[in-house]
């Protein structure tokens, strides 16, 4: 690495660190997606280095995975597994470089949740998707009985086994999951250094979806993402395949908005050199399918008059959800964001009743 490479990367690890420590709303995404928030406050007790977030959540992983080979409850265990494996996600995910450092530590997540399927009561099936010699990582997870398929749509800077909640809420209700790592994500990035652009991302849904629908032809095919996943929900909903999508805080291609200065030079190591974002434009769209939009009315990412001008152009079926006290991606009510969109992706609820 070359001395101004190695001064950005310590730089951003740097900046990352300082928000984590100072600013509550960094933890929000994370505790959305499973995480304790014991842990979260034992990890802040001091101000945090590369070295104690490391070694702290290196800690609690090892704590969870003893925990689960302990106990004699096999939902528990499968509970501690999946835990261990979001603490190693943590540690991925500081890490900004495609580095040993960085596979080494997606891969201990890989194999902790690997161990969680294991001993689920759902079947688990890890596959491979190639678009044009590109290697896509993804994994399907399929109740007993189907009622229908949701593709779950990671955002920019999440791979596909943070958000395994979301899956265990569509499961229940008998929905197949769908979850790939994009371009720029998860092992798509790590281990095939895919990076991500707008095109790219554009072929990677077309495909996702012609290779959903002809792994399950009868099963209606649903969408769901949040922030830039959500966006490319919408993107995706464009296509006669699906039956509808939901789009949680989706990001707008020429939003004005300042974002932190960690997360702007995070994107830089995952996006193709000369790309500022991966987000598709809503402008020329046809928009055939019905949406589900979720806005938080506190979002400071999402403009609410964007949010209103976008579900004027959607289809008369689809459904609007205001969250006046929840900000970008509504993170402390994805959990009933969850039921109320699949109850409408089932029984098609009326808009007026959510």
């Amino acid at each position: 690495m070359q001395q101004d490479d190695k001064r950005k990367y310590l730089s951003t690890i740097d900046k990352t660190l300082i928000t984590a420590s100072l600013i509550d709303g960094f933890w929000d995404r994370w505790k959305a997606h499973g995480l304790k928030e014991a842990h979260v406050n034992s990890m802040r007790k001091s101000f945090l280095t590369k070295d104690i977030w490391m070694e702290g959540w290196s800690e609690l992983a090892a704590q969870s995975i003893s925990l689960a080979k302990e106990t004699d409850c096999r939902q528990e265990a499968e509970h501690c597994f999946q835990l261990a494996g979001l603490h190693y996600q943590l540690m991925y995910w500081l890490i900004p470089e495609r580095n040993e450092e960085k596979s080494v530590c997606l891969h201990k997540s890989l194999h902790a949740f690997f161990q969680a399927d294991h001993l689920s009561q759902f079947k688990t099936k890890h596959v491979q998707l190639s678009i044009e010699r590109e290697k896509y990582s993804g994994r399907l997870r399929i109740p007993h009985s189907p009622a229908g398929i949701v593709i779950i749509i990671n955002p920019i800077d999440s791979a596909k086994e943070e958000l395994f909640t979301y899956e265990l809420d569509f499961l229940k209700h008998n929905f197949i999951t769908v979850s790939f790592d994009g371009p720029g994500q998860g092992q798509t990035y790590t281990d095939y250094e895919i990076r991500g652009s707008t095109e790219r991302w554009g072929r990677f849904i077309d495909a996702l979806i012609d290779y959903t629908h002809a792994q399950f032809p009868r099963v209606p095919l649903y969408l769901f993402g949040t922030s830039s996943g959500a966006s490319w929900a919408i993107y995706g909903s464009c296509n006669p395949k699906v039956t509808k999508a939901a789009a949680v805080s989706p990001a707008f291609l020429n939003q004005e908005i300042q974002m932190p200065e960690y997360f702007i030079e995070r994107t830089e190591y995952i996006l193709e050199m000369g790309e500022k974002n991966m987000l598709p434009s809503f402008d020329h769209l046809h928009f055939l399918n019905p949406v589900f939009l979720v806005h938080g009315k506190k979002d400071v990412m999402v403009a609410g008059q964007d949010i209103d001008n976008l579900y004027k152009k959607l289809p008369r079926s689809s459904c609007l959800k205001v969250y006046e006290q929840e900000g970008h991606c509504c993170n402390n009510s994805l959990p009933e964001i969850r039921e109320i969109i699949a109850d409408w992706l089932q029984k098609g609820a009326d808009p007026h009743d959510v």
